[in-house]
This record gives structure tokens, C-alpha cells and sequence, in this order.
């Protein structure tokens, strides 16, 4: 008889989710624009409940959607976290394509943008293991929604803006993969790579 999994509770997922922003992100400064919409408290973080992608792309929607009608001042970004769904990496990066289809469909093209984030994340021509790759690795699967107008006000502020991919790549040479797991940012029960 098989045993459904309990659902992961959301406030383990969200303290995980923050901790890989303050050890990961912020600490090894991966994104110079995170620590200001981390400290000022204005990053929305949703736990997805959704069991499959036709549940997901309409939690995507409703999130595009609030997102783009709150005040910047109280939500500039959003945090989709899959905890239960799409824990493959590839159906994880053929979902990103539906998750465009989503901003078209509601017009939002411009506006905002999405950012992919996920446990085995992968660049095209990079080997699995290859350090790299943990720039864009978090614990769990996430759609990080972005307002397109904060994204040109952080790059007007940081005018090296596109060196920031090749410093990322860099830092994460120096950090290794034995700094990298000395983070500890796995989800319960995820093996360490």
C-alpha cells in the first residue's frame, strides 16, 4: 500500500527559501539588487499548492496578476516556491515556456519578467556537475517574478550590471562545491551534491 507524502509545511519551505536568499544570494552577493528588497521587506513569497501544470499556470497567473497591481513600495518581487511539483529539471525548464505564455496572455510583456531557480539547475552546455550551475540552484523549484521596471532601476544603479553573470561564475570557483555544501541549503531529505 503506497503512502502519500505529507504536504510540506509552508513556513519550513518559505525559512528555507530565506535562508538560501541570506547564505546564497545575498551573502555571496550573486544578486547585487536582492539585500534592499530583502531588508525592506518587499518580497512576496507563495508557496504553490498546486498537484499539477494546469493548477500551477493559473497560480502563475493570479501571482502575475497581483504582483502587477500592488504598490512597488510594498511588493517589488515575487517568490512562486514549488515545493511539490516539477522536481524535475527538465519539466521544471519546459514549464518556463508556459510561464512566458502567461505574461502574453495577460499582457504583461514588459512589465515583468520571470527568473528561473531550481534544485538541479542547469545551463545549456554546462556538465551537471559543473559549479556554475549553483548560481541559479536553490532548494527548492522556483518562478521569480520581476517587475521589469525595478530590474532597469537596479541595473541604472549598478552600471556593471552585465559583468555580474561572469563575477557569479567566478565566485563560485573560488567558493567550490565542498563552500557550496559548508552553506548547508538543502531541503530536508535532498541529497547533497
Amino acid at each position: 500500500m503506497h503512502t502519500p507524502t505529507p504536504p510540506v509545511a509552508h513556513d519550513e519551505v518559505i525559512a528555507l527559501t530565506q535562508a538560501w536568499l541570506e547564505k546564497a544570494v545575498i551573502g555571496l552577493n550573486l544578486c547585487p539588487f536582492a539585500k534592499a528588497v530583502y531588508v525592506k521587506q518587499q518580497i512576496r513569497y507563495v508557496v504553490s499548492t498546486a498537484r499539477n501544470t494546469d493548477a500551477l499556470y493559473e497560480e502563475l497567473s493570479a501571482e502575475l496578476q497581483h504582483l502587477h497591481q500592488s504598490d512597488p513600495a510594498e511588493i517589488d518581487t515575487t517568490l512562486l516556491i514549488l515545493p511539490e511539483l516539477l522536481a524535475d529539471f527538465l519539466d521544471y525548464n519546459d514549464f518556463l515556456d508556459i510561464a512566458d505564455e502567461a505574461i502574453e496572455d495577460l499582457e504583461l510583456d514588459g512589465e515583468i519578467q520571470i527568473a528561473s531557480f531550481h534544485p538541479d539547475y542547469q545551463f545549456a552546455d554546462s556538465k551537471v556537475d559543473d559549479i556554475e550551475n549553483y548560481t541559479n540552484r536553490s532548494p527548492y523549484p522556483i518562478l521569480h517574478l520581476l517587475r521589469e521596471a525595478s530590474i532597469e532601476r537596479a541595473v541604472e544603479a549598478f552600471p556593471e550590471a552585465e559583468e555580474i553573470y561572469e563575477k557569479n561564475m567566478e565566485t563560485l570557483r573560488k567558493l567550490g562545491l565542498e563552500g557550496w555544501t559548508n552553506l548547508q541549503l538543502s531541503t530536508p531529505g535532498q541529497k547533497r551534491k
